[in-house]
């Protein structure tokens, strides 16, 4: 069997990873060198030249990638951003324009605003859930644009199949990223996205161990590929060997270890819903919230991340994000252990004063895979000594 056509959690494992043909080795080895032996001037063994060009550890994540996200090609960078930014590098020149979502990573919006902003490039900042006020934004100037779908750290919604139609016909590049479900629950390129974006810090390596990001290109995309490609090189933001080699192994419980995320941030976000300490809980498993029919539809399951209002403002939710024990409050999400972030002073203190500004009454808890039991009673204890707190 061709393991990139085969399900999902066997793609997971096998894609890319091919034992190792001179030893046997199951776990293809990790080519720590920075370059490579050519027989004769040009003559290149595998087309490997110099690890800043390919390395075939990195080559083995690539494959991996872009088959677990149905994508013809992928590229393995250095971190999130980095992948970002050779992107948005390669597709857009001073006076162009991205309409971007009102709720996604601090970090995007910052490179989006403040990087590429100096530069001569124009964004609108729009709630991408709302088709018409998508449709509104884009202008003749507009090149991109950029959903993140669940949403960071609101958990909005937004349709991929309708958002990617409406990009295509003015012709823009549509990019998701799709960091929040990962491809275990979610596969942009399936429902019209052209480039998929990720943090492999997060759920991909799984184990907060590595620093990463990806791209992964649909079918139809192989010109943009080369390009962005042609940037990753000449520009040198690449993964090295052993950060490869540590995302492509969690990659391989990436299946398993979401199933046990969603079943126990859906647990997390019932017990909340309920709690008089807690004004609003986002999380598209709740019937209640506005796009759980349409997460419903295009993820298979609706992940770790959850954030909730806390009914006492801001100070009570700066109590509890201190006051938790096994719920640690870090930046970052995805990895096996559970995190509590407060992302007004956190993650989005860079997007404060702008349109993407998160309420200070907000927590964002990354779910891990504890035992679930264990996770309600630190959040129970913890709204305990909040209420006790704030009573006092």
């Amino acid at each position: 069997m061709n393991s990139e056509n085969a399900r999902f959690d066997t793609r997971a494992i096998h894609a890319g990873q091919a034992f190792d043909s001179t030893t046997g080795a199951v776990i293809p080895p990790i080519y720590a060198t920075s370059t490579y032996v050519q027989d004769g001037i040009g003559g290149l063994r595998g087309g490997y030249e110099y690890s800043r060009g390919g390395n075939p550890t990195r080559t083995a994540l690539e494959t991996q990638l872009a088959a677990l996200e149905g994508g013809a090609h992928a590229l393995s960078f250095a971190s999130g951003l980095a992948a970002e930014d050779a992107l948005l590098r390669t597709v857009l020149a001073p006076g162009d324009h991205v309409v971007i979502g009102n709720d996604v990573y601090g970090g995007t919006h910052r490179l989006i605003r403040r990087v590429h902003g100096a530069w001569g490039v124009r964004h609108s900042t729009v709630d991408t859930s709302d088709l018409d006020l998508v449709r509104a934004a884009i202008e003749p100037a507009t090149k991109v644009l950029w959903i993140e779908t669940p949403s960071n750290p609101l958990m909005k919604i937004s349709d991929l199949a309708a958002l990617a139609e409406l990009g295509h016909q003015a012709g823009l590049v549509v990019v998701v990223d799709n960091t929040f479900a990962s491809p275990a629950l979610q596969q942009p390129v399936a429902h019209g996205a052209d480039v998929v974006v990720h943090s492999t810090t997060k759920y991909l390596g799984g184990h907060s161990d590595v620093i990463g990001g990806a791209l992964v290109f649909a079918p139809g995309q192989d010109e943009l590929h080369e390009r962005v490609k042609f940037t990753q090189f000449a520009a040198g933001a690449v993964s090295g060997p052993f950060d490869a080699f540590l995302t492509s192994r969690g990659i391989k419980t990436l299946g398993v270890r979401m199933q046990r995320h969603s079943q126990n941030a859906l647990a997390i976000a019932r017990r909340l819903e309920e709690h008089p300490a807690i004004a609003r809980v986002y999380y598209p498993g709740l019937a209640s919230h506005p796009g759980h029919e349409l997460a419903g539809r295009q993820m298979s399951g609706f992940g770790g991340m959850l954030s909730i209002e806390l009914a006492g403002g801001a100070a009570a939710a700066r109590r509890f994000a201190e006051s938790t024990e096994l719920f640690q409050l870090a930046e970052s999400l995805g990895g096996v252990e559970s995190l509590v972030n407060y992302p007004s002073e956190m993650t989005h203190a860079s997007v404060k004063g702008t349109e993407a500004e998160v309420p200070e009454s907000i927590v964002r808890l990354s779910v891990g895979i504890e035992d679930a039991d264990d996770l309600l009673d630190d959040i129970d204890q913890t709204l305990e000594r909040v209420s006790a707190l704030s009573a006092g």
